[in-house]
């Protein structure tokens, strides 16, 4: 490519050629390579989970914004940047899950709106982008916070500012957006305490670093798939979730323990592992090693063979997916949902299990989106679900602080009379659907629900993914921990320990009523056993038992 022209073609012949301009393909190409630089660096961006919870799902949320984003312009032949970058935003808006997928979406609006219809962008271009970028993106937060993804496209945008003040070339502007990017992440646990405490830089942050740097690393002629090998805690391993799609060729799922006879060096563990099959995971927790793949059927013993070069397997699980998806599709919804008549109030939620659903469909819900910890919803999924209901009045109860944004761009996307009511759990959500009067004043009941959110605390019981301490709380990775209204509240070494402890801490003995939903990581004799040591010691509470569904969290508690 020769110096002072356009950047068009997949590749680009220098490194320190000059691009005055790009066009609508262009900017195609490079959202794919921020989009693979992304996808190599997921597992770093899910591990910077400020709390230690098993929901470190940042990387994974913008990764599948930004994929639906790509998805939307991948088969466009649009050269006009100005429209190029209009459809990704919304690809972007849509596909938008968390609340990181949601500023990530409000990035990519405000740079769409600053090109217009533009053919193509050059340097001055770039930095009203840019610019717009952190206006909208700021503007879609109600409580902007410093040491986030926000203050990291600040930054971007003033070193963006400064860098026109030298030159032209975009390669060299978006280099020193890079580099300001990295330094904006590196200091966001000055401006935020809490990850300071956690040792951690924002994820967020980080994850808008690496969509810039991919974009870098392209020019550069420099790897983009494959390079960031990486491991995550074996507690924050989503394994449910591979089960949501089984792709061609991915006949039996494989998991085994084992525990390495020297230091794991993880590409090459990889590489070896990507001929065999797809979906691969790799945790990590007290010297062990957990190792997650799909394969076509006959090769399954394959990456058992293999880890046996390396070390010594303690544990061997395999399943057989296409009959588990058989099953799956063959089995009858356990819940049937309110038959809403036309007019009448339309109640949306977010549920984690399908215990939970269960008992949300019989208080009356008109529609039912999966999702909580580790499973955002899109706002697009939020959307749909209500879309085609005969009725104007909605209102979405989300019950995840991760899922309310989404959940309010999704009203601002409807045309009907469209209310969120901003429950931060399951406790919540279902507090305020007692107050659901289906044929009520859409306005009346919304702010009765708003009330009833007021009047329940919510506890929750998991694993500790990290060590750490946090408002004096010190827990260690792998040990059990209580959470009271999302925030860290005890450890113990043993749930039944951890679930006392926590009530103690929630003054459970001035409440009349508990109720426990179970996950699917515990058993049913066990919550027996456990809501038995909880009506000894608090004689005078009234104790009811769900089985709620969820994934990772051994019980949430909704205490009146």
């Amino acid at each position: 490519m020769s110096s002072d022209s356009t950047l068009t073609e997949p590749t680009v012949t220098s490194a320190s050629s000059e691009i005055l301009t790009i066009n609508g393909q262009s900017l195609k190409i490079l959202a794919e390579a921020a989009l693979l630089w992304l996808k190599a660096n997921q597992q770093i961006v899910n591990s910077l989970n400020v709390f230690p919870v098993p929901d470190g799902d940042t990387g994974t949320n913008m990764l599948l914004t930004m994929q639906a984003a790509y998805n939307e312009v991948l088969k466009s032949d649009e050269t006009n940047i100005g429209k190029m970058a209009k459809d990704i935003a919304q690809g972007a808006l849509m596909g938008a899950r968390g609340n990181s997928g949601v500023i990530l979406s409000q990035i990519w609006r405000g740079f769409a709106r600053a090109l217009d219809s533009a053919p193509e962008m050059d340097a001055a271009l770039l930095i009203t982008a840019f610019a717009e970028s952190r206006n909208t993106a700021y503007k879609g937060v109600v409580r902007p916070v410093e040491g986030t993804i926000l203050t990291v496209i600040k930054d971007v945008s003033i070193a963006a500012t400064d860098s026109l003040t030298r030159t032209q070339d975009l390669a060299v502007i978006l280099e020193d957006a890079v580099k300001a990017a990295d330094i904006s992440v590196k200091n966001t646990p000055e401006l935020l305490p809490i990850l300071k405490t956690a040792g951690v830089v924002d994820s967020g942050g980080k994850g808008l670093y690496y969509l810039l740097e991919g974009m870098l690393r392209y020019i550069k002629h420099l790897p983009l798939e494959g390079m960031a090998a990486s491991v995550q805690e074996i507690s924050a391993m989503n394994l449910e979730e591979t089960l949501d799609a089984i792709e061609e060729g991915q006949d039996i799922e494989v998991v085994v323990d084992f525990k390495p006879n020297a230091p794991l060096n993880l590409e090459m563990f990889y590489q070896e592992l990507e001929k065999m099959g797809t979906s691969i995971q790799v945790g990590e927790g007290d010297g062990m090693y957990r190792m997650h793949i799909h394969l076509v059927e006959g090769r399954q013993e394959e990456p058992v063979q293999y880890i046996s070069t390396l070390g010594t397997w303690t544990k061997i699980a395999m399943e057989n997916l296409r009959a588990q998806m058989a099953d799956k599709k063959s089995n009858k919804p356990p819940f049937e949902l309110h038959a809403l008549e036309p007019g009448q109030i339309a109640v949306i939620a977010v549920s984690p299990g399908d215990g939970i659903s269960k008992i949300f469909a019989s208080l009356g819900v008109a529609a039912i989106v999966s999702g909580g910890q580790t499973m955002n919803p899109s706002t697009e999924e939020i959307l749909k679900s209500f879309e085609d209901l005969p009725t104007e009045n909605i209102i979405i109860l989300p019950n995840n602080k991760n899922i309310i944004l989404a959940a309010d761009t999704a009203k601002t996307l409807s045309t009907k009379n469209v209310m969120v009511v901003h429950s931060n759990n399951i406790a919540q959500g279902l507090s305020a659907l007692l107050r659901l009067v289906p044929e009520g004043d859409p306005t009346d009941v919304f702010e009765e629900m708003n009330e009833a959110i007021t009047e329940v605390d919510c506890g929750e019981i998991t694993i500790a993914t990290r060590t750490v301490e946090i408002d004096g709380v010190h827990v260690e990775d792998g040990k059990i921990i209580g959470l009271k209204n999302e925030k860290l509240a005890i450890s113990a070494d043993d749930i039944e320990t951890a679930v006392l402890k926590l009530l103690e801490k929630m003054e459970i003995q001035n409440r009349e009523h508990i109720t426990i939903f179970y996950g699917n990581n515990i058993t049913e004799p066990e919550i027996d056993r456990i809501a038995e040591k909880i009506k000894s010691a608090f004689p005078s509470i009234e104790v009811e038992i769900h089985e709620g569904g969820q994934p990772h969290y051994f019980m949430i508690l909704s205490i009146e």
